[in-house]
């Protein structure tokens, strides 16, 4: 059956793991190879799975990256426990962003994390709750 996975695995994710930020994008990237995945998905999917790593490392507790291949698509879904998103319109603006002077001296907290997602995917979605954490659902089609 064409929607049953290929592959399917979680990644913890640690917030405030600065050190290690990056490496779930960069396992997804070589599965992805492995599995002869074309580079146009693949630079989709790491450039989705990093910015959506990233805010798991800067703003949560801890997190799940869950990747899920099927012959016909790509689906990650990462949910946090967090301080959630007060007003996601405003944080899906290019630009916005609550990132720390720290997050921000490093280079990072631009305001382009969850437009960059939402860009690299053919379906995004993100729903959130205040004190609780966030949830996101990328899909990206395999054509």
């Amino acid at each position: 059956m064409a929607d049953e996975p290929l592959f399917e695995k979680s990644f913890n994710i640690s917030g405030g793991d600065f050190v290690n930020a990056g490496e779930v994008a960069s396992k997804v990237k070589k599965i992805l190879q492995d599995l002869g995945v074309s580079n146009r998905v693949i630079r989709r999917a790491t450039i989705a799975t990093y910015e959506a790593e990233m805010n798991v490392v800067w703003y949560a507790r801890q997190g799940t990256l869950t990747l899920s291949v099927t012959p016909e698509l790509l689906n990650i879904k990462v949910t946090d426990e967090g301080n959630g998103i007060e007003d996601i319109e405003l944080a899906m603006q290019e630009g916005y962003s609550t990132a720390s002077e720290e997050i921000r001296e490093m280079g990072f907290g631009a305001g382009m994390g969850l437009p960059n997602i939402k860009k690299n995917s053919d379906e995004f979605y993100i729903a959130s709750v205040v004190g609780q954490g966030t949830v996101l659902d990328i899909t990206i089609r395999r054509q």
